[in-house]
């Protein structure tokens, strides 16, 4: 069993933020990816259409051999989370918001948090709001379209940079000096975030806790993969498959064949 896969899901190519993560934590590790990019983006989606889907893909990964699962979508896991857990008898690590971290960095006491609108609306998100929150100000910045431009590969164009500006400069004029990556297409804009807003302003993501608790839970039950890898990697989209040919090389650092994900409803 421990040579079985990771699976790993998101509407899109942002899971891949996380997928290198766990790369680089567990490389004996195999993975499997879906991106659902045939849906994409959540953020704009009911509640429970999002939470269909994540079934649904979830028990593909399942049924493909997956070990455990990362719900490697803040919007995916506010709507689904609990009902995949319920559904499936192992470990399944979703992403949140890191509005607890954040917190604890900030020194002006004002934390911005960029997030999908499905996030941010969220009662996940206003629980973990006012769980962490109250040591600071914190202010949400939905920020529709940006998830778009990441998937079409546009990290640095004019479009969104005009975009990010837009989110991020009002955050900054109100005093905050942490912002919050709330969804896992956000990293891939860290080198134009920094143009945007210099070296003194913390961004904080969630990747690196996602991956330290997934190999906790897979050494709790003894299913961390033996060996310094490496692991393969497989990968699967509901969308155009040449489309995400064309952006792993960039997003994930290496060709990798795409599968067409089977229907699954």
């Amino acid at each position: 069993m421990p040579q079985r896969p990771i699976g790993v899901f998101d509407s899109g190519v942002g899971g891949l933020s996380v997928l290198r993560r766990i790369r680089t934590d567990l490389p004996a590790e195999h993975l499997h990816y879906v991106a659902d990019c045939g849906h994409a983006p959540y953020g704009n989606k009911s509640a429970e259409f999002i939470a269909a889907r994540s079934l649904a893909l979830a028990q593909f990964l399942v049924d493909a051999g997956a070990k455990a699962l990362i719900v490697a979508c803040n919007t995916a896991t506010a709507a689904a989370i609990t009902r995949l857990r319920e559904k499936f008898n192992l470990p399944i690590v979703g992403v949140e918001p890191a509005v607890k971290p954040a917190v604890a960095a900030t020194r002006s006491g004002v934390i911005g948090v960029l997030a999908t609108s499905g996030t941010l609306e969220s009662a996940k998100f206003a629980q973990l709001a006012a769980r962490y929150g109250s040591n600071a100000t914190v202010i949400v910045q939905p920020c529709p379209g940006l998830v778009e431009q990441v998937e079409r590969g546009e990290l640095t164009s004019e479009k969104t940079r005009a975009l990010l500006a837009g989110f991020v400069q009002p955050l900054i004029d109100q005093g905050a000096d942490t912002l919050v990556l709330g969804c896992t297409h956000y990293p891939f804009l860290t080198p134009l975030l920094r143009e945007l807003v210099g070296e003194e302003v913390a961004l904080i993501e969630t990747s690196a806790a996602v991956s330290r608790q997934l190999a906790r839970r897979l050494a709790e039950l003894g299913l961390l993969a033996e060996g310094d890898g490496p692991g393969t990697a497989r990968c699967w989209t509901s969308g155009p498959t040449q489309n995400l040919a064309d952006l792993l090389p960039g997003l994930w650092g290496e060709t990798l064949a795409v599968a067409s994900l089977p229907t699954c409803d």
